[in-house]
């Protein structure tokens, strides 16, 4: 499985941003999806999940209400929709592909995209 993330950038707080991360090489339908972060000095950290259905979608309590995880299994694509961006935000965005997408730790994805930078400015 190849993942390819995008849509990061520079933003101001209080803006938003919308991710995406196009997978190729699996039928995308099969595969369970997740958001993760990494701050400068910092461990990854899961922001947002999503089963293969697009069901049971999960974030972070760090995030939740401000950020939503969405799929276009047609696309083969998953989205991150960020509002109301805090310069706590600012990280690497990673996507992952995994056999459930009910995980909440790294090692429970097996393939990675390569991140995008996002960064907010106070």
């Amino acid at each position: 499985v190849q993942l390819q993330a995008s849509g990061g950038g520079f933003v101001q707080a209080g803006g938003s941003l919308r991710l995406s991360c196009a997978a190729s090489g699996r039928t995308f339908s099969t595969l369970g999806m997740g958001w993760f972060r990494q701050a400068l000095g910092k461990e990854r950290e899961f922001v947002a999940r999503s089963r293969y259905s697009g069901a049971l979608a999960v974030v972070s309590d760090s995030v939740k209400g401000r950020f939503t995880i969405s799929r276009d299994n047609a696309q083969n694509t998953v989205y991150l929709q960020m509002n109301s961006l805090k310069p706590e935000d600012t990280a690497i965005y990673y996507c992952a592909a995994g056999p459930t997408g009910i995980g909440s730790t790294p090692d429970e994805y097996n393939y990675w995209g390569q991140g995008t930078l996002v960064t907010v400015s106070s």
